[in-house]
């Protein structure tokens, strides 16, 4: 339920946003605007809005919206009247209607200023930009880099969390080419020139900076007992809540993970556990239960893992600026998420990034839910990445898109003269086609990641 609330806000948000963009410059350009809609088809709600007779339509199909505006060119419903005529889209001067056409994805941008300002100015709590381990053979490894060091700069700009590092380092692997790392470690400062012309397409199929061996550094998972459920063998053998496990059968336990895979190992064998507790050595029998995991008997003892707030908070950082700081890091982050867009675009159109990275409305669906269990911030930062994608989409020059309106204003800017009506029929069908397939990919790749 979760899931599908806050896709369907995701949706209302971005749409209402997008054609609230078209429809206030095409009042102030005085252009009479005869319906406000949100989704397509059937209408289920609809009220006048304005003295202009505006009708605010909520449609039976919700992916997207139009605001449609008084035409000479479309067939009425009623003849328009005399006093109407100069109030017809056709009849405003290109810049008006370029203007009208533009304000649709502006909008998307400046939401997404606006939700990042707020995030700026309330403050995120991020990772800190510290690095985990590093494997060999790794791009990361062969500049030298290991696990531990703290990111602090990359080709001279300050990073203050994890998130800053991985835009940033995306970017730049993108051009594929040699980057400037500062890190410190300790008291030490080190200088790392990272190559990132190595990178192949296939790279980017999956997390690039995994591959290439940047991954965050993660709280080390102590061996204490965090919840002890009810009615399991670890309540029956006597564990409790705060006991620091430190040996199974005489052999040391170094964390968390590994005293989970000894229990696995262990169905209905006795363990001989030794437990600290208030200071004290502890030796307990410990006898795991059966259970069947695909397929698999595995043991199991009823314990959660509790991290303490103490180790988590020496990776995390608050992300925070005052409000005139906060305005031009939103605006920096806009601009670098909208150029990275158009990269990743680029490439994908030359080959040299896969297609298996854009996604439809199913992973959409996902992601908002997600993100809307992590929190309001999280799910503001979704929305405002989302935001942007839709305005740097809707600005693209293919024609039924915004962009491509915008394409054929410039033609005419150009030659003097409007895109003649059989240019443009082609133009939309061949947009058409083009969007079409942009669906069918971004479907298929849906259903493959929801299939794997």
């Amino acid at each position: 339920m979760l899931t599908l609330l806050a896709f369907i806000a995701t949706l209302a948000v971005l749409i209402v946003v997008h054609e609230y963009g078209h429809y206030v410059v095409a009042r102030w350009c005085n252009v009479k605007v005869l319906r406000f809609s949100v989704g397509f088809g059937s209408p289920l709600y609809r009220r006048n809005m304005n003295q202009d007779g505006t009708e605010f339509v909520i449609a039976a199909f919700p992916f997207g919206g139009y605001v449609k505006m008084l035409d000479e060119r479309e067939e009425q419903e009623v003849p328009i009247a005399e006093a109407d005529l100069a109030r017809s889209y056709n009849r405003q001067n290109v810049w008006k209607r370029s203007a009208i056409v533009v304000a649709g994805p502006l909008a998307n941008l400046l939401l997404a200023i606006v939700l990042y300002w707020l995030l700026f100015i309330s403050g995120v709590t991020e990772m800190k930009p510290i690095l985990g381990e590093v494997p060999p053979n790794s791009i990361a490894a062969q500049s030298s880099i290991k696990a531990g060091e703290l990111i602090t700069k990359i080709n001279g700009k300050k990073i203050a969390s994890w998130q800053e590092a991985r835009w940033a380092l995306l970017q730049h692997a993108l051009k594929g080419k040699t980057v400037e790392l500062e890190a410190t470690h300790g008291k030490e400062t080190y200088l790392h020139r990272v190559d990132m012309s190595r990178l192949q397409s296939a790279d980017f199929d999956a997390d690039v900076l995994e591959k290439m061996g940047f991954v965050p550094a993660k709280p080390p998972m102590i061996a204490r007992v965090g919840e002890v459920l009810p009615d399991g063998a670890a309540q029956r053998d006597g564990l409790l809540a705060k006991d620091l496990i430190l040996t199974v059968n005489n052999v040391p336990v170094p964390g968390w993970e590994a005293f989970v895979k000894r229990v696995r190992e262990s169905p209905n064998k006795t363990l001989r556990v030794e437990v600290e507790r208030s200071g004290q050595t502890i030796l307990l029998k410990l006898t795991p239960n059966a259970k069947l995991e695909s397929g698999v008997t595995v043991g199991q003892i009823g314990v959660a893992y509790r991290m303490q707030e103490s180790e988590l908070k020496q990776y995390l950082t608050e992300v925070r600026y005052p409000p005139l700081s906060a305005l031009s890091h939103a605006v920096d982050k806009t601009w670098d998420t909208s150029i990275l867009s158009l990269k990743m675009l680029g490439n994908m159109l030359l080959g040299t990034v896969s297609w298996k990275g854009v996604s439809g409305p199913i992973t959409i669906a996902s992601v908002a839910g997600q993100s809307a269990q992590l929190g309001w911030k999280s799910f503001i930062g979704f929305l405002a990445l989302v935001s942007i994608s839709l305005g740097v989409l809707n600005l693209l020059p293919v024609p039924v898109l915004d962009g491509g309106h915008l394409m054929y204003h410039m033609v005419e800017i150009l030659r003097g003269a409007p895109v003649s009506d059989a240019a443009m029929e082609i133009g939309q069908r061949i947009g058409l086609a083009l969007l079409g397939l942009l669906m069918t990919v971004a479907l298929y790749n849906d259903l493959s990641h929801l299939m794997n």
